[in-house]
């Protein structure tokens, strides 16, 4: 079996954007990894689920957003809207600021803590996430700085954990996010807008990539995409980028009714095409070689401290290694890892995304300025 691709932090990583917007904005010690062009209003448009695979495929359904110079970024590990936004809000590989995955471990507890939902009100976010964010530093360069998303997310546990230092903008519906995002886009000499669409990701999760409505609903993201390019004020370079890709498997193995994958196993992490593998005491070698036996050449799976060394996470910070499953277990072939009675909305899902495999990976860095 092949080695599992890496992200590429530091050179061409999601991680990487947020340091090089506020480097071509001015803010002084941020580096310009990417070589963005240096102007006093940046908007990032995150498309939940937009994969580069995916846009390739689909030109036909986005012709503006084909029209726009792209390159290519990958996600962190695992590829999933947690981690991916971790590392939008604090450009920080995953290991660095600790949203390392939809289930981790709460070290010490034994139980697990869902970051999408955050339900567990004794995990504060701020503490659990405690990297300063790029919107608190732009801020206190003197840049104006907001995030226009959907009400529903506003005083999250994920909120609260990513989008400290930016001025959150309630806006449900297409139409708001282009009126929001030009609002904020004029407020004072330097911006920094961030607008966050999550349906796409939605509809793939219900319909699949493969569907017809994945199709229809990549059209208005891309009316949406020149609705905000047309409306931008002079000055400002907006930038299209994605959390993650997404694929449709069609395998399911169910980690609730395999014996071998039932055993020793204290707790399972993770999502569907990245699983987080809590061993109980002194079960941890037996467990990791019946996930390997089980599964075989249909994921890639290794301890936690193997994917540490092979830098699937960057570094990782003091304290958080324990959130990270004892094994890891990842899909790259056309299958999910489920959990039928741990995990029964899984069952409802068509397309999923985790992987380090590029169409889940691999994620478009597009680009317009308006002079």
């Amino acid at each position: 079996m092949s080695a599992a691709p890496v992200p590429s932090y530091g050179t061409a990583a999601l991680a990487d954007l947020p340091p090089s917007v506020l480097a071509a904005l001015g803010v002084p010690g941020t580096a310009d990894v990417l070589g963005l062009e240096r102007l006093p209003r940046a908007c990032v448009l995150i498309v939940d689920g937009l994969g580069g695979e995916l846009l390739e495929a689909h030109r036909a359904q986005a012709p503006f957003l084909s029209s726009l110079p792209r390159r290519t970024l990958t996600a962190g590990f695992p590829a999933t809207t947690v981690a991916s936004l971790g590392s939008l809000a604090t450009g920080l590989p995953p290991g660095g600021h600790g949203l390392l995955g939809v289930q981790v471990a709460i070290p010490g507890t034994g139980r697990l803590l869902n970051c999408l939902r955050w339900q567990d009100d004794s995990v504060d976010p701020e503490t659990f996430q405690p990297a300063p964010t790029m919107y608190q530093r732009a801020a206190a360069d003197g840049v104006a700085v907001s995030y226009v998303a959907q009400r529903m997310y506003r005083g999250s546990g994920l909120s609260r954990a990513t989008v400290r230092g930016a001025a959150y903008t309630g806006a449900d519906g297409l139409g708001e996010l282009v009126g929001r995002a030009e609002h904020a886009l004029r407020q004072g000499g330097r911006a920094y807008v961030t607008v966050y669409h999550a349906d796409l990701d939605a509809t793939g999760h219900r319909c699949g990539v493969g569907s017809a409505e994945w199709r229809h609903h990549l059209r208005f993201v891309d009316l949406l995409t020149e609705r905000i390019a047309e409306v931008l004020p002079p000055g400002t370079a907006l930038y299209v980028t994605a959390d993650h890709g997404m694929v449709d498997p069609v395998e399911r193995v169910d980690a609730d009714t395999t014996p071998a994958l039932r055993e020793g196993v204290a707790l399972l992490g993770g999502d569907a095409r990245a699983r987080y593998v809590y061993s109980a005491p002194g079960a941890h070698e037996d467990v990791l070689a019946a996930w390997r036996e089980t599964l075989g050449d249909r994921a890639w799976v290794c301890s936690r401290d193997e994917a540490v060394a092979a830098g699937w996470f960057g570094p990782v910070a003091p304290g958080l290694l324990e959130r990270i499953g004892d094994v890891i277990a990842v899909p790259h072939t056309d299958m999910a890892i489920v959990a039928s009675e741990r995990e029964p909305w899984l069952e409802q899902m068509v397309g999923m995304h985790g992987s380090l495999v590029p169409a889940e990976l691999l994620v478009p860095l597009l680009t317009y300025i308006r002079d």
